[in-house]
């Protein structure tokens, strides 16, 4: 056999060879376990993290930059004197059980999350709501009672998703949406296993075949197993203090970014010495938030000094209202009759970022003599129980990640016990008025009154620490909402 010819046998035989393809499975990282997988009926975060976008959809999206797009609506009018809502549905579209999609599911869905009975967590979002027809299979027509500037907006968040009645006692445990992804099994304690939907309308959007959301609690745990490969992605890593050595290493995307979450030392308002503004205050001023960020998360994180987002255009730096200033809390505490000491608890979950605030708090409050003594507590099962439902806790922490929800202090029920009907008033006024610069007005006004009366102590905004195989594509790097939307993930070769 010539040089030649064995040459160009060898280049032939190469170029038989196929390219390997692209990986199509993907394994997510989060810190928490969802208690259940119906974003319609509980408030966990976590169960809109796994659901949303990738099982459920809703009549419209919020976008990775925050934009309402459309979804299973595939266009809408609203009428001149914003009271009539008319949206037109996509065709072809079918549940996960195979049952056709129509406007008699989005009349059940919506109807079921405004009942009494409902335990919708955001069941002020279809308040506004006057009845709902369906003049046809493929248009609802939604009538309000009163304008609601936000009402697109809400509709793209995991509470206002759509299921069908058929299956809707079961989502919790057996989920059936429209989604790219079907369920396919749940490990308790340990994962939820997704399969691609291979009847979704959009079918060519999405490239993977399968996904996995395992539950890691522990920080450490969590870099193990983002370096061994055991998980892809993990979107919101809880080891700030590692998230500079995954960006020096080459194998690993890592994005610092934000999210909707403002974290706060909530305050129980209806109980002593909490119903005191000026105990509120001075706890507040005990509070050096920067040095909070620093030693909780590393240095990421932005200061807050009131219940909004950063990142929303209506957003008022208040940080100066109430600025660290230890002698001004010291001299509160004693006007409040406390100048001898005082001893309360905070029921802190067990998150990172909970327990290392927590620690720093007790340490700052302990210079303006205030003993502060950590009760960690189970989440979400025992918080949920005890804080949130019961209201039996002095002073807990937690970041809340719904996106523009400041309105949950004008909910009386609300586990702050705060009550501020100036407050209230204004919040209303905001949600009815659909023009943005006048509600942006009155929603900066309403964070100045938090700002001044203090139902919670601000502390500052979560970030977003991301982190995944550089070789993936498609995972957000902000989180507009809380999601973990995986639709339009895939791998590089």
């Amino acid at each position: 056999m010539s040089k030649r010819f064995l040459a160009a046998a060898l280049l032939l035989s190469a170029s038989a060879v196929p390219a390997l393809a692209a990986k199509t499975s993907l394994v997510v990282g989060m810190p928490i376990e969802p208690p259940g997988l119906d974003p319609t009926v509980a408030a966990p975060v976590a169960i809109r993290e796994v659901t949303l976008a990738n099982l459920y959809e809703g009549l419209v999206r919020i976008d990775r930059n925050g934009k309402v797009q459309p979804l299973l609506a595939k266009s809408w009018e609203i009428s001149p004197d914003g009271l009539t809502y008319t949206f037109r549905l996509q065709e072809g579209v079918k549940f996960h059980d195979g049952t056709a999609f129509d406007s008699a599911d989005v009349k059940f869905a919506f109807d079921r999350a405004r009942d009494p009975k409902s335990t919708n967590a955001q069941k002020q979002i279809f308040a506004p709501i006057d009845s709902i027809e369906t003049p046809d299979p493929k248009t609802v027509v939604i009538k309000l009672k009163e304008t609601s500037g936000n009402f697109l907006t809400y509709l793209g968040w995991g509470d206002a998703v759509i299921v069908a009645p058929e299956t809707a006692a079961g989502n919790a445990a057996n989920p059936v949406g429209t989604g790219p992804f079907k369920f396919k099994s749940w490990t308790r304690g340990d994962r939820v296993e997704l399969v691609r939907n291979t009847d979704y309308w959009q079918k060519d959007k999405v490239k993977l075949e399968s996904v996995t959301f395992r539950f890691i609690s522990d920080s450490q745990a969590q870099v193990a197993a983002v370096r061994a490969g055991d998980v892809d992605a993990f979107p919101n890593l809880a080891a700030p203090e590692l998230f500079t050595e995954f960006q020096k290493d080459s194998r690993f995307k890592a994005v610092a970014g934000n999210t909707e979450g403002e974290t706060v030392a909530g305050m129980n308002n209806a109980k002593k010495p909490f119903d005191d503004v000026r105990v509120r205050r001075a706890l507040m001023h005990a509070i050096d938030r920067r040095a909070l960020v620093e030693g909780a998360y590393s240095g990421f994180g932005t200061p807050i000094g009131s219940f909004f987002s950063p990142n929303h255009p209506a957003y008022v730096d208040t940080t100066g209202v109430m600025p660290y200033d230890p002698a001004k809390a010291k001299a509160l505490l004693a006007e409040a009759g406390h100048g001898n000491g005082l001893s309360i608890t905070i029921k802190t979950p067990q998150m990172a970022y909970a327990s290392r605030s927590a620690e720093l708090i007790a340490a700052m409050l302990a210079e303006v003599g205030v003993d502060l003594k950590i009760v960690p507590t189970e989440f979400p099962a025992k918080w949920i129980e005890e804080v949130f439902r019961n209201k039996d806790y002095d002073i807990t922490i937690v970041s809340h990640t719904e996106p523009l929800d400041i309105d949950i202090f004008a909910r009386d029920s609300y586990y702050f016990n705060y009550k501020n009907d100036r407050f209230k008033a204004l919040i209303a006024e905001a949600a009815r008025t659909t023009d943005e610069k006048a509600r942006f007005a009155k929603y900066a006004e309403a964070q100045k009154i938090l700002a001044e009366d203090v139902p919670a102590l601000f502390l500052f905004q979560l970030p977003k620490l991301g982190v995944w195989n550089a070789k993936l594509r498609g995972l957000w790097e902000n989180s507009p909402i809380p999601i973990n939307d995986v639709t339009d993930v895939s791998w590089t070769e």
